[in-house]
């Protein structure tokens, strides 16, 4: 009974210090945070009314229609009038409202490390004019790529036929341990040094606001905008590529550690060490697959390609063609990926899975055990909740998915709330200039 008291009286105060916050809260906050949602429900669902936005949203038609007269003032939104109400012979158009592609552009970035791939695109995230500069960045400093970066956005800018001084934002993604909120990447494949500040050094070379974000983070929200897992607010992303990466969607909202920190999914431990465990991406990434693939192929007819860069490729022909060693390595790889799935499963009950890579992904001989392992693991409570989708991604939606993050926070951004409004000063919040 005192157990039941005590619950009641901490529900009781939980709710009061809550309601206390929300009537205190920053009202710029408040407001920031309204315009993003009624932003975010005219991309999603548009074109769409004032009346349907006030449902999506859960805002009153009053605060919708406040945001709303803002958003058609700063020329962020436009109006489209669509058929007619008749009212004692009297008709009236329907009004609804839509991005105005032409209120902002943006650029994303992918790094790779065989390609630079750059995108530019308009407020509504449509491609405008893409970029592809093949060249093994990994070899290089990062002085030198952000060299390349600036170069090859300059160049796809102008190719989409605009000025840098039409660009409100530019967002790299790359893999590895990036901290978001401080431009910072820790640790990656693409740089030989740590805790490279890559992000300012960017924007004070392209004199815009620029970001760097974990390239899985990129990827799910394309996926969430644009692809598999539209209409979804949970899911996972996972990447198989040369290292893994893990992308989480939790509540409509990219889950992060401290500072935005995305962590390197193969960090995450699949056993002790002493047991013959260890860190995922030493049992289940291409890298490591293909050093144990190359030990097992180097020597004679085989050199030639392992030289060319053609490892993995042969490793899937030679695993095709029915080679038990090639088929284990690669079966190996997918129970342990399949392993860490049904924990993050486990944790998260997530209604969807999507996994994808350059070329393992693309192998029964991998993405079997790793769907056997996840069914086996998987508790029964559990075993239809998650969808497991396997494709595979182009450039494009990489560079798409950081071209959405930076117009993510263009919409949250403080816009005037009259008048036309000087779009710089908000890029300005954003960046944390004011």
């Amino acid at each position: 009974m005192r157990g039941e008291i005590n619950s009641a009286t901490q529900k009781k105060c939980v709710d009061a210090e809550a309601s206390r916050l929300m009537k205190t809260a920053d009202p710029e906050l408040m407001r920031a945070i309204n315009r993003f949602h009624v932003m975010d429900a005219i991309r999603r669902f548009g074109p769409v009314s004032r009346v349907e936005i006030s449902q999506f949203t859960e805002l009153s038609p009053t605060t919708v229609s406040a945001i709303t007269a803002a958003l058609l003032d700063d020329r962020l939104i436009v109006p489209m009038q669509v058929g007619a109400v008749r009212d004692g012979g009297r008709g009236r158009p329907r009004v609804m409202l839509r991005l105005n592609p032409d209120a902002a552009h943006v650029v994303g970035v992918k790094l790779a490390p065989d390609q630079i791939t750059v995108a530019a695109t308009n407020f509504c995230a449509d491609v405008l004019r893409t970029l592809a500069l093949p060249i093994r960045i990994d070899r290089q400093t990062a002085a030198v790529i952000a060299d390349l970066v600036e170069d090859g956005v300059r160049r796809c800018v102008a190719d989409a036929d605009l000025e840098m001084s039409d660009i409100y934002g530019v967002c790299v993604g790359l893999p590895g341990v990036v901290e978001r909120a401080g431009g910072v990447c820790r640790q990656s494949p693409i740089f030989g040094e740590r805790d490279v500040p890559f992000g300012a050094d960017l924007a004070e070379r392209l004199g815009v606001p620029a970001s760097i974000d974990s390239d899985v983070n990129l990827v799910a929200l394309a996926e969430h905008w644009f692809g598999q897992a539209r209409g979804l607010n949970d899911f996972l992303v996972v990447s198989v590529d040369r290292s893994l990466g893990l992308g989480i969607l939790h509540n409509g909202e990219l889950f992060r550690g401290a500072n935005g920190l995305g962590p390197d999914f193969g960090d995450l431990m699949v056993g002790p060490p002493r047991n013959g465990g260890g860190r995922l991406a030493d049992v289940a990434s291409e890298a490591s697959v293909l050093g144990e693939a190359e030990a097992l192929m180097r020597g004679g007819e085989h050199d030639a390609a392992l030289r060319a860069g053609r490892g993995m490729a042969l490793l899937l022909q030679r695993a095709a063609d029915g080679d038990q060693r090639c088929i284990g390595l690669l079966a190996a790889a997918g129970k342990a990926l399949g392993f860490a799935i049904a924990n993050l499963i486990t944790l998260f009950a997530p209604p969807k899975v999507i996994i994808s890579g350059r070329t393992m992904t693309a192998s029964e001989h991998f993405i079997g055990p790793l769907r056997e392992t996840v069914a086996a693991l998987l508790p029964p409570s559990l075993a239809d909740v998650a969808d497991i989708v396997v494709r595979e991604w182009t450039d494009d939606i990489w560079v798409r998915g950081a071209a959405a993050m930076t117009l993510r926070d263009l919409y949250g951004a403080p816009w005037g709330t009259t008048g036309p409004a000087p779009i710089r000063e908000p890029l300005a919040w954003i960046a944390g200039d004011s």
